[in-house]
């Protein structure tokens, strides 16, 4: 179980030695209580962003906290960062310092293999685009793929179901794109329009496009 320290939103005063307001405080029995009164103020802080250095750092001191800070709009604690032992981020620099170049290298071919992952999926999900709705533009169907497979997006194409190509999360990623390009939804969204209503607005004109789209080109 980790130690966790918050980094207050409201000022804060130790329960015990009154000293306050607390920048970093850890809560025992419900109450706040600073860092020293917590046998923890011989730590440092390291805020996050260096996952290799945290790593380290985490690994090499016999005592650790995270650091977390509660984010009201997501209404969740998110961390911040570690406490840990000077002299473990110290040698945790040091090792970082020293294989800097090879994570370097690492750092650009992971690069490399995941821009050529990209590349080969939004290839086959433009093909599954073009397999469903045949009457879809081709450059159309590889902007919509490119779109929704976009590695970090959240979009459908990186769901699961979207990696598999299953047929329900293509035809989801195609019915987004018309509803957003070909019908007037994000001028009734900009209009101040919900957004269940705006999409029942434009139902029928994206099914149509959609529709249209279903048929071979030069079929009778």
């Amino acid at each position: 179980m980790n130690l966790v320290v918050v980094e207050p939103v409201k000022r804060r005063h130790c329960a015990d030695c009154r000293q306050g307001p607390l920048p970093l405080h850890i809560l025992e029995y419900n109450a706040p209580r600073c860092l020293d009164c917590a046998d923890l103020g011989h730590l440092v802080l390291l805020p996050r962003g260096d996952a290799a250095l945290t790593r380290r750092a985490r690994e090499g001191s016999s005592l650790w906290a995270v650091v977390v800070r509660h984010n009201k709009r997501r209404k969740r604690y998110e961390r911040q960062g570690l406490l840990v032992e000077e002299a473990a981020l110290a040698r945790a620099e040091s090792a970082c310092l020293a294989d800097a170049e090879a994570r370097s290298r690492r750092r650009d071919r992971d690069a490399a293999r995941r821009a050529a992952e990209d590349v080969t999926f939004t290839a086959s999900f433009t093909a599954a685009v073009l397999a469903l709705f045949p009457g879809c533009p081709p450059g159309r169907a590889h902007a919509v793929a490119a779109h929704t497979s976009q590695r970090g997006s959240g979009r459908v194409g990186r769901s699961a179901a979207g990696r598999a190509l299953d047929e329900a999360a293509v035809t989801a990623a195609v019915r987004a794109s018309v509803r957003h390009v070909d019908t007037p939804y994000d001028a009734l969204l900009m209009a101040g329009i919900p957004r269940h209503e705006a999409r029942a607005r434009v139902s029928a004109a994206a099914e149509e496009v959609l529709t249209g789209w279903r048929i071979v080109p030069g079929a009778s």
